[in-house]
């Protein structure tokens, strides 16, 4: 009994070298906590690794990160529900403003009278294809090409827009590749890059100009309520 009490109080002494706290020891030894107090309160307290001190204050972050999340999901939630079915007129105008912020548009140096929108958002991608369904655009008038970097996963990525646009692969246009910079360290890697997706309208001139005169429209309303 006194040799197995002995083992036990040299080994708490060996793992408090090697930097256990008090419950390591008790949980490993199968001892009280007032016993491992005892053997070991001459030795000093082992300092913690920086590994060690990060995992504490993650620890200690981590309930408040939760409720954080909690909240900015409720938040969202209730701003969505505060949409809701969204009228033809509202879509319109959400269009209208939609391709002027990402859509392609005519310079003096650069007359361009063409429909083109580009971007990398799935859910803004939708949200075009849904004005356009609205404004009467035939989907034979539309093509679709993908923009990505070579060093990016092509056919997946020409897989994922066919199917969020519900065309073939084969429908979509030759896909234009980035060139890869090794000096630049891109965020946007991984398997929920998708590059970017091309959408033009053939025959879009008259379009064009209309969404520009909408545009100005929107504008003078906004300025008038001023």
């Amino acid at each position: 009994m006194v040799q197995a009490k002995t083992e036990l109080q040299s080994r708490a002494r060996e793992l408090r070298r090697a930097g256990k706290t008090y419950d390591e020891i008790v949980a490993e030894l199968g001892v009280s906590k007032s016993s491992v107090s005892l053997w070991v309160r001459d030795l000093p307290k082992p300092q913690k690794t920086a590994e060690q001190m990060h995992a504490m204050q993650e620890a200690r972050w981590v309930p408040h990160r939760q409720r954080q999340a909690i909240i900015r999901s409720q938040t969202k939630l209730t701003a969505a529900h505060e949409i809701g079915r969204m009228k033809d007129r509202e879509l319109f105008l959400v269009g209208v403003g939609l391709y002027w912020s990402e859509g392609a548009k005519s310079k003096p140096h650069r007359p361009t009278e063409r429909a083109t929108f580009i971007n990398s958002d799935p859910d803004m991608i939708q949200v075009y294809l849904a004005w356009l369904a609205l404004l009467g655009v035939e989907p034979g008038r539309i093509q679709y090409r993908v923009m990505i970097h070579e060093n990016a996963d092509i056919a997946r990525a020409e897989r994922f827009w066919a199917d969020l646009t519900g065309v073939d692969v084969t429908a979509l246009q030759k896909t234009t590749l980035k060139k890869h910079n090794s000096k630049t360290v891109r965020k946007n890697v991984g398997e929920g890059y998708h590059g970017c997706l091309v959408v033009d309208v053939r025959r879009s001139a008259d379009l064009y100009r209309r969404i520009e005169g909408w545009w100005y429209g929107i504008v003078v309303g906004a300025k008038a309520t001023i």
